[in-house]
């Protein structure tokens, strides 16, 4: 294509943008609050995977050695570990550890050991830390049948439940994701074709002197590209506004509360509603004036 003729598709889109202002500036609207819906469904689902997600990471497994098991075979065994296939870390917790642990929590160390009978009663254990939460009750049941392990405790209900939880997110946002973006795809195609239609007969006119189905896509393809464009950078300035002023409310009320607070998520964010935008109004363009180019 030539410079000067993609010169001249530009100033068709650009005029009936100029002519049909109010309607564009609906469609620009209508396509930012359909993209600021669907971003906002975005980081909702990205932050409660991320929240999953670190749940996940927090969840260990305990295997509680015999009482009676020597500490060298303990540290054997930590060190067996640390190579098995999916194991992120392993980390030794002797019984002395895990008595002071006790006594931080309901009392001192001579009260626990009078209580009974001055015998440790607590077990060496291993905190075992998985490197993909999904294979943690595989690893567990492994660890389990090793020797010198009498019990191993991961918390099996919770997890089981929090891996449940996180899939249906996912398959849920990938859902939503994409009716919102079938939802902003049509209402551009709609928009686009009202004006196709106002324009009908100038269409004809330009197929009987001999114009080509793409001469006459391009201004509407133009057209639909700014309108999306427009309504895509208005739906990411409002998302990033918004979550912005949600995160920084949030981090102060609900501390505990992981969120994504990095600025590469509003910056990924608003650079997918922006170039989303775009592509949804071009695409939407060439689906609706393809129906007149055939009559």
């Amino acid at each position: 294509m030539k410079l000067r003729t993609f010169g001249l598709f530009l100033r068709q889109a650009a005029l009936s943008l100029w002519r049909n202002a109010w309607m564009s500036l609906a469609a620009a609207i209508s396509v930012a609050v359909t993209l600021f819906i669907l971003g906002t469904f975005v980081l909702l689902i990205l932050n409660i995977n991320f929240i999953a997600n670190t749940l996940q990471s927090s969840v260990e497994i305990a295997a509680f050695l015999e009482v009676d098991a020597p500490r060298s075979e303990a540290r054997a065994l930590q060190e067996r570990l640390k190579n098995f296939p999916g194991i992120a870390d392993v980390v030794l917790v002797t019984k002395e550890e895990g008595l002071k642990t006790l006594a931080q929590q309901f009392g001192s160390e001579e009260e626990l050991l009078k209580a009974t009978g001055g015998v440790n009663p607590l077990p060496d254990y291993l905190r075992i830390k998985v490197q993909d939460p999904a294979q943690i009750g595989e690893i567990a049941q492994a660890v389990q049948s090793m020797p010198g392990v009498d019990e191993v405790n991961y918390g099996q209900a919770v997890v089981e439940r929090l891996l449940a939880v996180v899939r249906w997110v996912r398959y849920l946002g990938a859902g939503i994701v994409v009716l919102l973006g079938a939802g902003s795809l049509l209402l551009l195609m709609i928009t686009i074709r009202l004006a196709v239609y106002a324009r009908r007969r100038e269409i004809n006119i330009m197929k009987y002197v001999g114009a080509t189905d793409w001469f006459i896509r391009w201004p509407f393809l133009l057209e639909g590209f700014f309108l999306g464009l427009l309504g895509g950078a208005l739906a990411a300035a409002a998302v990033a506004a918004g979550y912005s002023s949600l995160v920084n409310k949030i981090s102060l009320s609900l501390v505990f509360v992981p969120l994504l607070r990095d600025g590469y998520i509003l910056w990924y964010s608003g650079l997918g509603l922006t170039a989303g935008g775009a592509a949804i109004g071009a695409a939407g363009s060439l689906l609706a004036v393809h129906r007149f180019l055939k009559v």
